[in-house]
C-alpha cells in the first residue's frame, strides 16, 4: 500500500495498493497532463532518488522551502514564525525526517493554510508529522484529493489563525484562492503572501492575474473587479508570490492597484477592436 504522487502536480491521494488512473488536478483546464503521460511516484522513491529540501530566509521569521531537484510545478512553500505558533503557508509534496527535525527545532507547525488546490500536495502527510490542522477555503472543497479529519474547511471572506496571521479570500485562480495577510511583517508595514493568486513580473514593478497560467487563459473583468475588491482594503507594503525571487519589496499594495487596473485597460483595448 503506497500514498502515490502525482509527478506532474505533485499532490499526494490516498494509500491504496495500485496509482490511481487519472489525476483529477492534471486533467482540469488550468493544469495539464505531462508529454510522457500520467506518472506517479511516493515519499519512499523521493528520498531514494535523492530528492531533498532546502531553506532559505526571506526575511526575519519568514523562511522559504522548496525541494531540489525541483519536483512537480516547482512549488515553493513559506514558513512564519510568529510568538502565537508557527503557520506553513502552502505546501510542497517531498517531507523526510532531515526537514521535520529541523523545522520541530524551531517550534514546529502549528497550521497549514494552503492558498488553492495546485498546493496542495501532501498537505496531509506534514499535518500528520506535525500534528497540525489545514485550513482550506470551503469553495475548494471539491479538488481535496486525500481527504483527513484534519482538514478544516473555512467559509467567508477572512478566517484569523493568529493576532498576526490573516486568511483572506479572493477568489479569481480558483474560486476558493486565498492569500495571508501577515501583519508584522517587512518590518511591521505588512507583508501579503498570495500563491498563484497574484503573480510577480519579472521586472518586480508589476503583477499578474491568470485563470490558467500554464495555458494561458486570462481571468474576466468581473472576477478581477472582485478580487480587487477583497485586497482593497487590506494593508501590506512587501508581497511574495510562489518562487524565491518573487517579491514587491515595497509598495506591494500600490503596485498590486495599478496592475488590475493595467490589467483592466487591457480587457477594455481587447472589446473595443
Amino acid at each position: 500500500m503506497s500514498k502515490w504522487i502525482c509527478v506532474t502536480c505533485g499532490t499526494q491521494y490516498p494509500e491504496r495498493d495500485t496509482p490511481p488512473e487519472h489525476c483529477s488536478i492534471c486533467e482540469d483546464e488550468r493544469q495539464y497532463i505531462g508529454l510522457g503521460g500520467q506518472r506517479w511516484t511516493t515519499l519512499e522513491e523521493m528520498k531514494a532518488t535523492g530528492y531533498r529540501n532546502a531553506f532559505y530566509e526571506h526575511e526575519p521569521h519568514l523562511w522559504g522551502l522548496e525541494t531540489v531537484s525541483e519536483f512537480a510545478i516547482g512549488q515553493h512553500a513559506k514558513l512564519i514564525r510568529t510568538p502565537h505558533g508557527n503557520i506553513l503557508w502552502d505546501c510542497i509534496s517531498y517531507i523526510d525526517d532531515v526537514t521535520v527535525d529541523l523545522i520541530r527545532g524551531i517550534g514546529g507547525i502549528q497550521a497549514i493554510a494552503i492558498s488553492h488546490p495546485h498546493f496542495y500536495s501532501s498537505m496531509v502527510e506534514w499535518a500528520e508529522r506535525f500534528d497540525a490542522r489545514i485550513y482550506l477555503h470551503a469553495r475548494d472543497r471539491r479538488w481535496v484529493m486525500h481527504p483527513s479529519d484534519r482538514i478544516e474547511f473555512w467559509d467567508g471572506t477572512q478566517v484569523e489563525l493568529n493576532p498576526e496571521v490573516t486568511l483572506v479570500h479572493v477568489g479569481g485562480h480558483f474560486a476558493g484562492s486565498t492569500v495571508l495577510l501577515w501583519k508584522s511583517g517587512a518590518n511591521g508595514k505588512g507583508v501579503l503572501l498570495t500563491g498563484d493568486t497574484v503573480s510577480v513580473s519579472a521586472d518586480r514593478r508589476w503583477v499578474s492575474f491568470m485563470y490558467s497560467f500554464p495555458n494561458r487563459i486570462p481571468l474576466s473583468a468581473v472576477i478581477m473587479k472582485c478580487v480587487r475588491s477583497r485586497l482593497e482594503p487590506l494593508s501590506f507594503d512587501r508581497l511574495y508570490g510562489t518562487q524565491a525571487d518573487s517579491v514587491v519589496e515595497y509598495d506591494a499594495k500600490g503596485v498590486v492597484i495599478r496592475s488590475v487596473e493595467r490589467y483592466l485597460d487591457a480587457l477594455r483595448r481587447t472589446e473595443e477592436r
